[in-house]
């Protein structure tokens, strides 16, 4: 099916052919990102954590795990009522005046007003929970990494759940971060599951914090960044502003094991490797979500 306008593109229901390879997979993984099964960078590939995302959320659910050969029906069996799964965004003045070069010196990048997108092909991944060859794909012939104003984009579209008027926050009473997994879930007060979000682990072993249990202590957003030379007396700590590009990214939760939080990154499509100093690395999107289920005080298992 070729569709004859980006617009309708943003209208496609279950029953329509998705215009770009590997479509079925990618509409799989914006519903269960929906629902909080995050498959990290959205990419359209059936991979492991595609697949570790689909198999909680049937676990969840208490349905049998399609094999791989059925998920690319999976979309339409699992959510037969999901629709605009993408919506239209233009370029705005705005997104590219907000755009940075991000220098290579710590004194350079503590003197940056924040520490924003360096293009929009980044910006607006992220806005989708896209890998950037994804968002690419799926909008051939624009003009990549930084099109004009007025250009029209199709993002995967994540609706704000919809929240009554004093009704109290979602809030999870326990996060259980896996090691050998690579993974954070957070459950409520019952047991219930309420989201899964791949995660970077240290990738010294010796670095990595002990089975156990901790709190969340701190919980910021948008936090800044003290950045300290690895070799003592060799120069003096920087600030860095705030901002996707932050080393800890949109969202700092921090634990009470001296030194260890949960917080972003400016790389999502590194998440799931051992590959931090120490902490637990989430993308960006994922690390804002996982902050607004936290408070401090939350408990935090590690396993």
């Amino acid at each position: 099916m070729r569709l004859s306008s980006q617009a309708a593109f943003a209208e496609l229901g279950p029953a329509a052919n998705l215009p770009y390879p590997g479509g079925h997979i990618l509409a799989l993984q914006i519903c269960l990102d929906r629902r909080g099964f995050s498959a990290n960078a959205l990419d359209g590939q059936c991979g492991r954590k595609t697949d570790v995302a689909l198999a909680t959320y049937c676990a969840v659910k208490g349905i049998p795990f399609p094999d791989r050969s059925a998920q690319a029906k999976a979309w339409e069996t699992l959510f037969p009522g999901e629709t605009n799964l993408f919506t239209t965004i233009y370029v705005t003045p705005e997104d590219r005046r907000a755009l940075v070069r991000i220098p290579r010196t710590p004194a350079e990048k503590a003197a940056l007003p924040a520490m924003g997108y360096q293009s929009l092909l980044e910006m607006y991944a992220e806005r989708g929970h896209l890998a950037e060859a994804t968002l690419r794909a799926l909008n051939p012939g624009v003009r990549w990494p930084n099109p004009p104003v007025g250009t029209a984009i199709q993002i995967p579209f994540f609706p704000q759940p919809p929240r009554k008027r004093g009704a109290p926050r979602v809030l999870a009473d326990i996060l259980r971060v896996s090691l050998a997994r690579r993974e954070i879930t957070a459950f409520d007060r019952h047991g219930k599951l309420l989201a899964l979000f791949p995660c970077s682990i240290a990738t010294e072993k010796n670095k990595r914090p002990p089975a156990g249990e901790i709190q969340v202590v701190t919980v910021i957003p948008d936090p800044n960044y003290t950045y300290t030379p690895d070799t003592p007396g060799t120069g003096s700590k920087y600030i860095y502003p705030p901002g996707p590009n932050n080393p800890v990214g949109r969202a700092w939760i921090g634990l009470s094991l001296p030194t260890y939080g949960i917080h972003g990154t400016p790389w999502p499509e590194q998440i799931g490797r051992a590959e931090s100093h120490g902490c637990f690395r989430l993308s960006n999107w994922n690390a804002v979500r996982l902050r607004e289920l936290c408070d401090v005080g939350t408990s935090v298992v590690i396993e």
